[in-house]
């Protein structure tokens, strides 16, 4: 589900930010380790396992990197679900493309 979301949004534009990984490797490898985490999971998650258009809750106790902050993003307005996402600092309403934080992040 996670490759079918990314091959969509890849389409509509979205592009995978790397700029916060740290890590001293590639850029390819770094696209790879900023792909798998845990709030993109859940939402593929999330999606395979609710009915459409119903709205989908993440808790997590770390703060959205940026990448997966715009990532949510588009999920919501491709899959047209509010998606939810409580992390340390707030409470991120993700609806039609938009987050209710105005990208405050």
């Amino acid at each position: 589900m996670l490759d079918k979301l990314m091959g969509k949004m890849t389409e509509a534009g979205f592009q995978t930010d790397t700029v916060t990984a740290l890590h001293d490797v590639e850029e390819e490898e770094k696209e790879l380790m900023v792909k798998v985490h845990s709030e993109k999971l859940a939402i593929a998650f999330g999606l395979l396992n609710t009915e459409n258009g119903s709205e989908i809750r993440i808790i997590k106790n770390l703060r959205v990197c940026l990448d997966c902050h715009n990532f949510t993003k588009f999920v919501s307005k491709i899959t047209d679900r509010v998606i939810v996402v409580r992390d340390a600092n707030r409470f991120h309403h993700f609806k039609d493309g938009q987050c209710s934080c105005g990208d405050y992040w």
